[in-house]
């Protein structure tokens, strides 16, 4: 005999307490699930979004690329004008100085331009400018930008 009241309960029926647990287990999966979907949803945001900046990230790095060829010639043709007006300093004359920009870098000779004043005799100032047309040609970048004109002056004391 068992004192106090009976536990037992008919089939199919739940304690109010077991009740309120599984209810509280189902809105937990729910809870969980939504996690879930949110990852999902947030993967697929990460991917659109990666999807729409990669292509100006590889073009921004293009033009950084474009922009560091065009800066190297920039130096290659102030070379060029220095070696130019030392040429004409010792001999004062066009071909003089082409030669000497021509031989004093490895810009192609085709798209440079040497000009010369002055320089005629020994104590003038001879003044050596070089153009050169800079090319644009790294992918996607040469279509956007044309070529670039470079130039440099230089004078020098004539010997």
């Amino acid at each position: 005999m068992s004192r106090g009241k009976s536990s037992a309960q008919p089939a199919g029926a739940t304690a109010p307490g077991r009740l309120a647990e599984v209810r509280r287990q189902s809105k937990g999966r729910q809870a969980a699930g939504n996690q879930t979907e949110a990852r999902w949803t947030e993967r697929g945001q990460a991917t659109v979004e990666l999807a729409l900046t990669l292509p100006l990230a590889v073009l921004f790095a293009l033009m950084v690329i474009q922009a560091g060829l065009v800066a190297k010639d920039f130096l290659l043709v102030n070379h060029s004008a220095r070696e130019a007006a030392r040429a004409a300093a010792v001999d004062p004359t066009q071909a003089a100085a082409r030669a000497g920009a021509v031989g004093g870098s490895n810009l192609e000779p085709g798209r440079m331009i040497v000009r010369l004043t002055g320089g005629s005799s020994t104590g003038d100032s001879a003044t050596a400018t070089v153009t050169y047309q800079s090319r644009t040609d790294v992918p996607l970048v040469g279509w956007l930008v044309r070529d670039v004109s470079l130039q440099a002056k230089v004078t020098m004391r004539v010997e």
